[in-house]
């Protein structure tokens, strides 16, 4: 009877380890997928193999062990490298006008069109 308990609590014991396992190293995964690699610059930190890319991804690994969170990793690596380190940045006031400029200009554009070709002539 003991033993049949004592297997049950390691069975248990494992399946919460696996489990919190699995979660660490998805969130690694995830955190290292939008952190550009300096070295390489087109690629993530989870697709580079230089020596930084390593780096980063201890350093990573190493955050996430000591309980921080996705945010407090981004801002970590902001703050040591720039908001360029990320590859999904944050939408706020100071880069609004980089996600607005694609817009403004495709609108003056069509109008551009629509005046010169006379797309709304009266006839």
């Amino acid at each position: 009877m003991k033993i049949k308990i004592i297997l049950l609590v390691i069975l248990v014991l494992i399946s919460f380890s696996k489990g919190s396992f699995s979660n660490e190293l998805k969130l690694e995964n995830k955190i290292n997928k939008n952190l550009r690699c300096l070295i390489c610059q087109g690629q993530s930190i989870y697709d580079s193999q230089s020596d930084f890319a390593e780096s980063m991804k201890l350093v990573v690994k190493q955050k996430i062990k000591a309980g921080m969170s996705e945010e407090d990793i981004y801002s970590f690596f902001k703050i040591q490298y720039g908001e360029w380190i990320l590859y999904d940045p944050q939408f706020n006031i100071k880069n609004f006008a980089l996600w607005l400029l694609p817009i403004v200009i495709f609108l003056a554009g069509g109008i551009i069109i629509i005046v010169k070709f006379g797309v709304l002539k009266k006839r």
